[in-house]
């Protein structure tokens, strides 16, 4: 697979996603999985539009793209884009083999803890991001690549 970056944004592709993080890893196609964003027209809309030209966008739900993961091989530089680590966990569970999560956006509202300026969590939330730690896949806090790396682990 050629998963170049793994990245939780609760905003999906907006500005930063769009341009900076794909120019930085050469990204040639973003795939969202997200059941809501999947059954969300205004999302597909508002995806294509907002990638520079040259990058595919697709969105999956998380079962489905679960299945298409078993089935088909990732051969563009592929950034998988979610909006919280549980539906990751979910997926690791399945067989998606990654080393890192880039956690950039996680808004604060009721029910979450406040952990760094972008990043609020649910317990729930944290309880999958120390699942997946717990599985050897590192978890970094980072707005934008010019941001210095946060290790999860010292923020909760």
């Amino acid at each position: 697979m050629t998963i170049e970056l793994v990245r939780i944004d609760d905003r999906l592709i907006h500005g930063q996603v769009a341009t900076t993080w794909t120019r930085n890893y050469e990204i040639e196609q973003i795939l969202i999985i997200n059941d809501e964003a999947k059954n969300d027209p205004v999302q597909h809309s508002v995806a294509n539009f907002a990638v520079p030209a040259g990058v595919k966008v697709v969105i999956f739900g998380v079962r489905q793209f679960a299945e298409v993961m078993k089935k088909s091989e990732i051969k563009k530089r592929t950034m998988l884009l979610f909006t919280n680590p549980i539906d990751i966990k979910f997926l690791v569970d399945e067989g998606l083999q990654i080393s890192e999560v880039n956690a950039g956006g996680m808004r604060f509202r009721d029910g979450r803890r406040r952990l760094e300026k972008a990043i609020s969590v649910t317990d729930d939330e944290h309880s999958a991001f120390l699942y997946l730690m717990n599985k050897g896949i590192h978890i970094n806090v980072q707005m934008v690549p010019k941001d210095p790396r946060v290790d999860y682990k010292t923020l909760y």
